[in-house]
């Protein structure tokens, strides 16, 4: 059953990730303010979808490779941290603060730097995301490749 939650979490949490990072750009760069209210305000309760997800994700990826002593496995299980501190001390309290901001249709300096600060801090969990992902099929092709008769 995990071989089965861990890519289907680990997709829906980088979707999730994706749709909260283009939500926002577009909206900063082509929509209104009351698009940008909108948006920064459906962003927190996605977080019912996301933590979740991220959780399911983390946990069947940590029993899937407990067992694995490959160096694809490692490096994933180092990018986890980052990927975990960058949502927990960044991107979550950006968007929390954001959303308070916009409700209050308080645009300032403050809204507009954490706004880049999150915008970066995104781009890197969904570059790490994308790495695992990566790394995660490579290493089931190589599980489920057919193996050679030795000749």
């Amino acid at each position: 059953m995990t071989k089965v939650i861990h890519p289907i979490a680990g997709a829906l949490a980088l979707l999730t990730i994706i749709s909260f990072w283009l939500s926002t750009a577009m909206s900063e760069l082509f929509g209104s303010e009351a698009l940008v209210v909108t948006v920064k305000t459906m962003i927190p309760w996605g977080f019912l979808i996301l933590i979740p997800a991220l959780m399911a994700a983390g946990g069947s990826g940590f029993q899937l490779g407990k067992a694995w002593r490959n160096p694809v496995v490692t490096v994933k299980r180092k990018r986890m941290p980052i990927i975990a501190g960058n949502g927990i001390a960044i991107l979550m309290p950006s968007a929390l603060y954001l959303s308070s901001k916009a409700q209050a249709g308080s645009f300032d300096a403050g809204f507009y730097m954490v706004q880049a600060i999150e915008l970066i801090a995104g781009a890197v969990n969904i570059t790490l995301l994308v790495l695992n992902m990566r790394d995660g099929l490579k290493l089931t092709r190589k599980r489920s490749a057919p193996r050679k008769a030795d000749d």
